[in-house]
């Protein structure tokens, strides 16, 4: 399985930005995609996921009603639309496989057996 996260950038507080994640190397059937991100200083935290086959969302408390993630299964595509970005949002945001969920925390990124390279979301105050 191979990732390739883009779509990151510097924007001003309040603006919108729509990362994208080209998921390849597999047919992604039963599959959750995830998006994670990490601050500076900070450890990796869980910022949403969805299903592959029924595009079921799941979304962090911090990011719920601003970010929408979906999936685009004719093109292998993985989105997180960002809305309302706040300077808290500035992070490297990593997308993320796993062939199911058996975690209980959605930090925890044990089952995700895939990763992408990362992509910068700077967010100006």
């Amino acid at each position: 399985v191979q990732l390739q996260a883009s779509g990151g950038g510097l924007v001003q507080a309040g603006d919108s930005l729509r990362l994208s994640c080209a998921a390849s190397g597999r047919t992604f059937t039963n599959y959750v995609m995830g998006w994670f991100r990490q601050a500076p200083g900070k450890e990796r935290e869980f910022v949403a996921r969805v299903t592959w086959n029924y595009g079921t969302p799941y979304y962090s408390d911090s990011v719920k009603g601003r970010f929408t993630i979906s999936r685009d299964r004719a093109k292998n595509m993985v989105y997180l639309q960002m809305t309302s970005l706040k300077f808290g949002d500035t992070a490297v945001y990593y997308c993320a496989a796993a062939r199911s969920i058996r975690v209980y925390d959605p930090n925890d990124s044990r089952d995700y057996i895939a990763w992408g390279q990362g992509t910068l979301v700077t967010v100006s105050s």
